[in-house]
């Protein structure tokens, strides 16, 4: 048997406060919710809850099944806070005064 490297991927995940990126080494057809399950994140960020919609691989979302390749960013995405439009009213409110 020869030398058979594991394809490497990462899995991050970022709080308003830190930001966290796991690297792994992993077996041909995982998909990105086994690799969020090897990150060990659930650990470090209790409460972290991961759904189909709010992840992606390299900013585009992916559903949860789908099949990593080598190299392969997953990204575990966070509820929006605010919608983007009430950011933008928020801040021409701010603005005027």
């Amino acid at each position: 048997m020869g030398n058979v490297s594991l394809p490497k991927i990462e899995v991050a995940y970022a709080t308003p406060e830190s930001q966290t990126i796991v690297e792994l080494n992993v077996e041909q057809g995982i998909s990105v919710r086994e690799a969020i399950e090897m990150s060990g994140l659930a650990k470090t960020y209790p409460g972290l809850t991961v759904a189909e919609g709010l992840v992606g691989i390299f900013s585009k979302k992916v559903p949860l099944d789908y099949i990593l390749m080598e190299g392969d960013r997953v990204e575990i995405y966070r509820e929006l806070i605010l919608s983007p439009k009430e950011a933008r009213r928020l801040r021409a409110l701010n603005k005027k005064r």
